[in-house]
Formats: C-alpha cells, structure tokens, sequence
C-alpha cells in the first residue's frame, strides 16, 4: 500500500504547521525566505515565507504580521510550542533570500533578499534556535518542501535542480 502525503501549502506572507505524515510546501521564494522552525523528536514544524524585513518600515495600519520577519518569527515560534514543540529542541532551516534583479543603486533598500537573509538570522538567533543548514542568496527562485518526520528541507532551484538539507 502506498502512503501518500499530505502537503500542507504555505503562501506568500503566511505560516503553516504540520505534523508528521504532512509535509510543508512554499514555492515563489525569490527575496523571500522560507523558514522553517521544528523540533524533530515531537516530528512537529512550522514554516514562514517572510516577504520583508521589518514591519516597522510599513506605513499601513492593517498590517500582515505574516509577511515580516520581525513579526512573522514570534508567531511561529509561540504556535510551534502551542503545537507541542519543544524550545530547546527547536532548529532551524532556511533558503531563498535570492538577489531577483541587478541595480545600479548601491541603496540597501534594494537588496531586500539579503535584508530578509539578516533579519530571519537576527530572530532566530534572539530565540536561541539554531540554523542547522540554509540555502540562500544567488539569484535564483526557490521552491522547499520540508518533511517533519525527517527534517529533511528539499529545495528546488530555478535551472539548477534539486538538492536537500
């Protein structure tokens, strides 16, 4: 008999838990970065696509707290021990962060993907929660699948196929 597995879909700006058998998807990481928290004795893991840095730069009220990773990083943290993770044993994982376009401007505005890469790094470093292998920067679009049950972090690059960690 064939298991298959349930993928549970995570979208831009969002965040998504799951649970062994399920597996965790993102694709569109360009200067995004798909972070994945877990703790792999619970087999237990949730993962973020973080658009932009900071969301005290947003002027808008109605903010996504999903789509920063100053934001996005305390949720997934807070619900992965709602979801019977433990803190200690927590670690991370990474990729995306990509450079998707080539300026003339040396403006740190524009080196978004890199920004994201440092401010993921930044809070994960806050919560003590170590990143055991990452995938970032380039200038390719990258699609992870992370597998609760074995903590491996599949990443497909844009015309350079596929690789795990």
């Amino acid at each position: 008999m064939m298991v298959t597995e349930n993928v549970v879909k995570v979208g831009i700006a969002d965040l998504k838990f799951a649970k062994s058998p399920e597996v965790l998807r993102t694709s569109g990481l360009g200067s995004c970065v798909g972070v994945v928290v877990y703790d792999l004795s619970q087999k237990v893991a949730g993962m973020a696509h973080v658009m932009l840095p900071d969301s005290t730069q947003s002027r808008r009220d109605n903010l996504n707290l999903l789509k920063y990773a100053d934001t996005s990083i305390n949720i997934l943290v807070d619900e992965m021990v709602n979801n019977g993770a433990r803190k200690f044993a927590m670690k991370a994982k990474m990729a995306g962060g990509a450079q998707m376009f080539s300026f003339t401007s040396t403006s740190d505005m524009l080196r978004v993907g890199a920004r994201n890469i440092e401010a993921v790094t930044k809070m994960l470093e806050m919560y003590r929660i170590p990143i055991v292998a990452q995938d970032v920067g380039g200038n390719s679009g990258r699609t992870i699948e992370f597998c609760p049950s074995t903590g491996k972090l599949k990443i497909r690059t844009v015309n350079q196929g596929e690789a795990e960690i």
